[in-house]
């Protein structure tokens, strides 16, 4: 239809969402070598414009929630200054059995926590 398929932005914000956790210290592979993982619980996407083939769009991500063993993060895909997509993605971190618990300290970093400002 001339448009990128609705599912192919949940791929988008996936990958963003992985060179975030790198960004920001997180070791993605080191959690799993350890028995955890980071599974994502929920995704809310408003889908406000449609991006067509070779646009150029840029994905930022930011924490806006964090307990004690799960947390929110926004993220939203734009097109230059244009809105195309705003998403809610709701994480939980858990051991090997799948069962949530807390991030161990040296997997706790401050990236995974919403700034004060």
């Amino acid at each position: 239809n001339g448009h990128v398929n609705n599912a192919n932005y949940l791929h988008y914000l996936e990958f963003a969402r992985h060179e975030y956790l790198k960004a920001v210290g997180f070791d993605f592979q080191g959690s799993v070598k350890a028995g955890y993982g980071l599974y994502v619980t929920r995704v809310e996407i408003d889908y406000k414009r449609s991006a067509v083939l070779d646009d150029r769009l840029t994905i930022e991500s930011r924490p806006v929630k964090r307990g004690a063993v799960s947390g929110v993060m926004e993220q939203s895909i734009l097109r230059g200054a244009e809105l195309v997509v705003q998403a809610k993605v709701s994480w939980a971190f858990v051991d090997a059995t799948g069962k949530p618990t807390r991030i161990p300290k040296e997997l706790d970093v401050p990236g995974l926590t919403p700034s004060k400002a």
